[in-house]
């Protein structure tokens, strides 16, 4: 199987130490849940990841992939500009997932040359570790639903196992902005209790994505999330696999739920 690691992490900025500076160290979890999987994909010989990201130039009713043939990681809007850092896109693996979907899952093709920050930030603290591996951006649709999301993972799937490419995916994920009154959001009692029930609904893989889907709207709202719609698409490319979920961390130190956890592929 091509498929060699699926996981969710945050994307806060502050996780780069340019950027974070003193407040860099109170994410000391998150940053050992990345400097962990980061090595694994070195170890395993990770060829291409693909990330989900949020952030990602979004389209109302469509999905978008980044194909641009180099994506560079720019982090000027946080006051830092690292020298020139890029990674390769995988056109050929992004032109496989565009003939696999089906009209009811439509996808718009963008050719941007700086990753958003959802994929930057990852892809930038893998890159320090491991420079060699090319990348897949593929953008959440604001208007498409959940279960969409998770359609579109299962064909993700089909072109992952059909591939000999070693292919990693990460769901670039901050769970609620809403976790305290200092928080970017403001404060609201369904951030911790959205937080809390999805990280219960992800501890049983197999049921995860039905349970989910069950979730309360208004609390899905209020929460002020930004990674549900890519946790969907991930647990539709893990749909009927053995994997055994694994909290690397959660931390809440900023008033946003960041949260790190392994789907651990069982052979």
């Amino acid at each position: 199987m091509a498929l060699i690691k699926t996981v969710i992490l945050p994307h806060s900025p502050l996780l780069i130490p340019e950027i974070g500076k003193i407040n860099y160290n109170f994410l000391d979890k998150t940053n050992a849940a990345y400097e962990q999987i980061g090595h694994d994909l070195k170890n395993l010989g990770l060829e291409t990841l693909i990330i989900i990201s949020p952030h990602c130039p979004a389209q109302d009713n469509a999905f978008t992939i980044n194909i641009a043939p180099e994506m560079e990681m720019n982090f000027k809007d946080f006051g830092f500009i690292p020298a020139k850092t890029s990674l390769a896109g995988d056109s050929l693996l992004a032109d496989q997932i565009k003939n696999i979907l089906p009209d009811e899952l439509p996808l718009q093709l963008i050719s941007e040359e700086a990753l958003d920050y959802g994929s930057a930030i990852p892809a930038y603290l893998f890159h320090k570790i491991n420079p060699d591996f090319k990348i897949i951006v593929i953008g959440p649709a604001n208007e498409l639903s959940l279960e969409k999301h998770y359609e579109l993972g299962k064909y993700l799937k089909e072109v992952i196992e059909a591939s000999e490419k070693k292919i990693a995916v990460l769901a670039s994920s901050d769970l609620s902005h809403r976790l305290k009154k200092s928080s970017p959001g403001g404060y609201s009692p369904k951030g911790a209790k959205f937080d809390n029930k999805l990280i219960e609904h992800l501890s049983d893989k197999e049921t995860a994505a039905e349970n989910i889907l069950k979730m309360d709207e208004k609390t899905i709202q209020d929460a002020g999330e930004c990674g549900l719609k890519p946790i969907m698409v991930l647990l539709g490319i893990l749909e009927g696999m053995p994997a055994q979920p694994h909290v690397l961390a959660y931390q809440t130190d900023f008033g946003v739920g960041y949260l790190s956890l392994e789907f651990k592929l069982l052979n």
